[in-house]
């Protein structure tokens, strides 16, 4: 019976330490000359690519990225403009809700932090569209803090080496968490180091479909390895699926109010979709996301104002399990 992810760690907490040193080892040596992780990126660079990296791949963030630190090279530059001009710059990365966030992000930065991305985790924590996962990870890679960085490389890398299981759980447990800290080097700089270095040996190395072995620096020491590369034992992991799904026709019409000058008419976005009811029913999901703002007379526009929070709303809960493919 393979060990389940909340069962105690295969590799001991106590020794932990013989993991840091070659994985940081090989980190020195094979982490990619991404513009995030320069000095020049500041705070602000390594927020923006958090929010962007979620569930998208670096090929596909890397032009956007660079577009959108020449036009807003620091949060106060975002927040002047309408929120709508986040959403049309975030092009066809996907879930374009996280643009809307990350203007709402750079607009409480300059209202309450003097436009620079804070230090601490709990008033990162408290940004809005700032989730456990992005606050540990700007914590961490910005400010060289120690967090446990959980994303969904890193924790299938604590999944194999010290769990000996092939795939975590399709969402972060607590145990994961637990074990995560347990793991943590002691030294402050060590610590940001080793998360950024299990989330690239998670991302080049032990992949999700083909796990380079021969290539690990720890694959000694890897449990699942030592195992016998035990089969995944839970429920089956089953990709995304796009084509014909709401989120097609979500992007086909953001895509005619991105290109937009002005607002569009009803008419026009009716092209875009055969099927009226799904059309609808994609329209109104935007419009309700607030990515999409209804005018008079049957026109829409990418929205130009805020979305007031409801003051009888219940908060977000903080916690994130991001898929942050870095590949």
């Amino acid at each position: 019976m393979t060990a389940s992810p909340a069962s105690s760690p295969a590799v001991s907490t106590d020794s932990s330490h013989a993991l840091h040193s070659p994985v940081i080892a090989w980190f020195d040596e094979h982490a990619r000359d991404l513009p995030w992780r320069r000095p020049e990126a500041g705070p602000w660079g390594v927020m923006v690519s958090e929010f962007m990296l979620q569930q998208t791949p670096v090929s596909r963030v890397l032009p956007v990225y660079e577009q959108w630190l020449a036009r807003w090279p620091r949060p106060a530059d975002l927040a002047a403009e309408a929120p709508g001009e986040a959403v049309r710059a975030w092009g066809r990365l996907g879930y374009p809700r996280r643009a809307l966030r990350l203007h709402g992000a750079a607009v409480a930065i300059t209202d309450r932090h003097g436009g620079d991305v804070p230090r601490e985790h709990g008033q990162l924590l408290a940004l809005p569209g700032i989730g456990e996962y992005t606050a540990a990870a700007v914590a961490s890679f910005a400010y060289g803090q120690r967090h446990a960085v959980l994303d969904t490389n890193v924790r299938r890398v604590l999944a194999r080496t010290a769990t000996g299981v092939e795939y975590p759980p399709n969402a972060t447990t607590a145990a994961e968490r637990r074990l995560a800290r347990a793991l943590l080097p002691e030294d402050e700089g060590t610590a940001a180091r080793w998360a950024a270095a299990s989330m690239e040996l998670g991302a080049l190395v032990c992949t999700a479909k083909s796990p380079d072995c021969a290539r690990c620096p720890v694959a000694g020491l890897c449990a699942w390895r030592l195992a016998g590369k035990p089969p995944h034992e839970g429920p089956p992991r089953r990709g995304q699926t796009y084509a014909g799904t709401d989120r097609q026709v979500r992007g086909k019409l953001l895509a005619v109010l991105r290109e937009a000058v002005g607002a569009v008419p009803q008419s026009v976005l009716d092209t875009v979709w055969d099927e009226p009811v799904q059309r609808a029913r994609a329209l109104d999901g935007l419009v309700s996301d607030g990515l999409v703002e209804p005018l008079d007379g049957g026109f829409y526009r990418l929205p130009q104002t805020l979305p007031q929070p409801d003051p009888h709303a219940r908060t977000q809960p903080r916690a994130q399990t991001p898929g942050h493919p870095q590949v």
